[in-house]
């Protein structure tokens, strides 16, 4: 399934390939997500709860955590 994915990092992550951070992609209708000096390790979701939880965060959901 690795074969063809297109992994996509933020922006804020800056043009230096040195620097980690997370990376998404879409296959085969899920999201993958990995950290990118773990590029073995890669955590699948749905579109829906990957957007369902960006809501959470954006809603302060998970600021008891920090």
């Amino acid at each position: 399934m690795t074969d063809h994915i297109i992994w996509q990092k933020s922006s804020f992550s800056g043009g230096d390939d040195n620097q980690n951070c997370v990376e998404l992609a879409h296959a085969e209708g899920q999201i993958l997500m990995r950290e990118s000096d773990v590029p073995d390790t890669i955590v699948t979701t749905s579109p829906e709860k990957l957007r369902a939880f960006l809501l959470g965060v954006k809603a302060g959901e998970f600021d008891h955590l920090i």
